[in-house]
């Protein structure tokens, strides 16, 4: 991870007419042939080109002056120059050469008043192990579709300060994330988010509003920190475990979906019953406190069995 940019471009001058420095269709365009970008499908890049789309993330964000904000993936700076308008500062994670580059200087040129409460990472969100300056409060970002679940909740785990998160994903993915149990798109990005945040759609965002634009709906989901974490001495990892392991394969039974991860069918059977959970039940129709209860069964059976073999 570096904090230090290569070196910029020339900064990139304003358009006539452009809202408060925010930038607009011709602005995307006239920067990113600047600097030789073409969006890439890799990376999941589509740059938000309209100014009063980023002025409604921030809305729905809540971002308030106080707010230290984390962004993933800035791309030519959008959401950026519209989140340093209402936060205090603002920190953005790219992991692209040129546009990392590129980004201090179009702040300067655009919002020269603001770009000392602006820092750079130059990394992989998924490499981010620290971030400079005060911890962040805030996570706003349109997150690259191909990367979104783990980035986000790689970012939500390493910084517990960050208290609200507003993300931009693929329509399908905000459903997944929001979805209740019950639902036939409950799964593990569902359990996992609900793990740290509570967690609900927060709009919708059209095609149109992006260059290029992609072949699928965007949607809004808000994640708020749990004021109080699930209750229960399992460890995350070994919540994460008993999710992964019952949605491998979300036909069978807890009881046989969890055999492997218990080492048996009646391994798993047991702690289930010890968790208050029907064996017979399906893993899409269990809340993260549930699966908590079933990991924590788990360890305390195992623990038991080692101090049985261990006075033998």
């Amino acid at each position: 991870m570096s904090t230090t940019e290569p070196d910029a471009p020339e900064p990139h001058a304003a358009a006539p007419g452009a809202p408060d420095g925010l930038l607009g269709p011709a602005d995307i365009r006239e920067l990113a042939a600047a600097l030789g970008v073409r969006p890439t499908k890799q990376r999941g890049q589509n740059f938000v080109i309209d100014a009063n789309t980023v002025r409604r993330i921030v809305r729905t964000a809540e971002v308030r002056p106080d707010d230290v904000v984390v962004e993933i993936g800035p791309g030519l700076g959008s959401l950026t120059l519209a989140l340093l308008e209402a936060a205090d500062r603002v920190t953005a994670v790219e992991i692209d050469d040129v546009l990392a580059g590129a980004l201090p200087a179009t702040i300067e040129a655009r919002m020269p008043g603001r770009a000392g409460r602006f820092s750079l990472v130059h990394s992989d969100a998924m490499r981010v192990e620290e971030l400079p300056g005060p911890a962040p409060t805030a996570l706003v970002a349109n997150l690259p579709y191909n990367v979104a679940v783990p980035v986000l909740l790689h970012m939500l785990e390493r910084f517990p300060t960050i208290e609200r998160t507003l993300v931009m994903v693929q329509a399908e993915v905000a459903d997944r994330l929001a979805a209740a149990p019950g639902s036939k798109v409950y799964g593990v990005p569902s359990v996992k988010a609900n793990w740290y945040a509570d967690v609900k759609r927060a709009g919708a965002i059209g095609r149109t509003v992006f260059w290029p634009a992609p072949n699928v709906d965007s949607g809004l989901v808000s994640l708020v920190r749990r004021s109080e974490p699930v209750k229960t001495t399992a460890s995350r990892a070994e919540v994460f475990a008993v999710v992964d392991a019952a949605f491998a394969q979300r036909r069978k039974t807890l009881r046989a979906a969890l055999a492997g991860w218990a080492g048996s069918a009646p391994a798993a059977e047991a702690a289930l019953v010890a968790a208050g959970v029907s064996p017979q039940a399906r893993g899409e129709a269990l809340t993260v406190e549930e699966f908590a209860r079933i990991a924590e069964a788990r360890t305390v059976e195992s623990r038991i069995a080692e101090s049985k073999g261990a006075g033998a």
